[in-house]
């Protein structure tokens, strides 16, 4: 019997070899395939994830199905500008068909035309089965500036890439173009100040009372109102108010790196601030009185983010080169906005701080992606990576959050292919109102509307 056994091993040795052979392991995923299975499987937030009756992105998605605020219908207006572009990249790449594309982008505009608006002015979320608004808070029950700004940002870009289609497309790029009219921005000064106001409800009035100075995720609301042809604001608004007669500048450096730029209550704020405003707006090149390149800059504000991360001065588990990124998101005790300093960093990491941070940081977004890919279904499911988590808590929500999810698909198409900055900067208005507020796209160039 040992000799059976003997004759069967040498036998059976050749396979064995063969089975630890190096040409046997499995080959790397390339980054294009890396970025393309995170933009696709992102995209399905906003494509099979979408609120049936409106086709707007859901404000969140629990695959536990638990909803503690009974909200799984709530749809936001802020995150649906960003899921709209991230659709647009799906059609472009073939993700869903040119016709799916354009039915799912009608449904959304009928929704828009008939929700309800405050002067023109979109609330943070609705019911998705009525339309009606649904308070954000509860004196927070009218228009959203911010968010709106958000959306147009969106419903911008999808106007520029049906307007020279069939019909069919130019007759959507129409409605889209009523919609954007319609937005009475200059109203939100409240009594023609120079700046905008964040809220106004039919019920409390001005009540929230935020007026919005700059730097934060906020800058593409003041480029918009300066930019509608038919409820624009003067240019005024948006230096004494964004810019603050020349305060939103404050040189700095944080963790060695320097920033040009105030960011208010911190030195350097968290990294949707990096991001909101750029998914539509192209940074490269971009400056004006105030910052003299706001790619640089926000480019810097991603490297501060990601230097304090491999810092790690709270001991967290997990921190490091390939997992860095404190934004706002889902956080151990509800939600908070982590930012790279020791008052604000509660050791949640959000994948889309540095995934949507690609355009800015390449190398770096890449490793990161690619190691919580390798984490597996602990940190990634069907719509993409969920929003956050602790390794030192050992805190994996398997949620996800619409207006962090975006940011991921649009960024990642923008490094890929520019697609949505190249849509957005290509419409007239917004080239006409970056020229109001004195933009340029070189040292000497201005911002052309040809």
């Amino acid at each position: 019997m040992k000799m059976y056994h003997s004759l069967l091993f040498l036998l059976l040795l050749p396979v064995f070899t063969q089975c630890k052979s190096p040409d046997s392991q499995p080959v790397p995923m390339s980054d294009e395939a890396l970025m393309d299975t995170v933009q696709r499987s992102t995209f399905n937030y906003f494509w099979d994830g979408a609120e049936p009756n409106s086709g707007l992105a859901p404000e969140r998605i629990h695959m536990d199905g638990v909803y503690p605020e009974d909200d799984r219908n709530v749809v936001t207006s802020g995150g649906s500008g960003f899921g709209i572009m991230a659709i647009l990249a799906g059609i472009d790449r073939g993700y869903v068909t040119r016709s799916e594309g354009l039915a799912r982008m009608k449904k959304i505009v009928s929704f828009l035309e008939t929700a309800d608006r405050f002067h023109g002015v979109y609330p943070h979320w609705w019911y998705g089965e009525t339309g009606k608004v649904k308070p954000f808070g509860r004196k927070d029950n009218g228009g959203d500036l911010v968010e709106t700004a958000f959306l147009m940002q969106g419903l911008l870009a999808v106007h520029q890439y049906y307007i020279n289609g069939s019909s069919e497309e130019q007759a959507l790029a129409q409605r889209i173009d009523t919609l954007w009219r319609d937005v009475e921005w200059n109203f939100y000064r409240q009594d023609e100040q120079n700046v905008l106001y964040w809220h106004w409800s039919p019920e409390y009035g001005w009540e929230m009372d935020f007026p919005v100075h700059g730097y934060n995720e906020c800058l593409i609301m003041y480029i918009l109102a300066a930019a509608s042809p038919t409820h624009g604001v003067p240019a005024a608004v948006y230096h004494e108010g964004w810019a603050q007669n020349g305060a939103i500048v404050s040189p700095h450096k944080v963790e060695g790196i320097e920033l040009h730029l105030r960011y208010q209550g911190t030195e350097a704020g968290p990294l949707f601030w990096a991001q909101y405003s750029f998914l539509g707006l192209d940074p490269n090149g971009l400056k004006d009185e105030y910052c003299p390149d706001y790619f640089g800059e926000m480019r810097n504000l991603t490297l501060v983010n990601r230097a304090y991360c491999i810092r790690n001065p709270k001991h967290y588990k997990g921190f490091g080169p390939d997992c860095w990124g404190l934004t706002a998101s889902y956080s151990t005790d509800g939600y908070a906005a982590h930012s790279p300093n020791e008052r604000d960093d509660r050791g949640v990491i959000a994948p889309t701080a540095a995934l949507s941070s690609i355009v800015y940081t390449p190398e770096y977004s890449l490793q990161v992606m690619r190691h919580l890919y390798d984490m597996g279904d602990k940190v990634f499911g069907p719509y993409g990576f969920y929003d956050a988590f602790s390794e030192t808590d050992n805190w994996y929500p398997q949620r996800y959050l619409a207006i962090d999810q975006g940011p991921i698909a649009v960024m990642i198409e923008n490094y890929r292919s520019g697609l949505l900055w190249k849509l957005f900067m290509s419409h007239p208005d917004v080239q006409q109102g970056l020229r109001k507020l004195g933009f340029q796209l070189s040292s000497d160039t201005p911002i052309s509307a040809s």
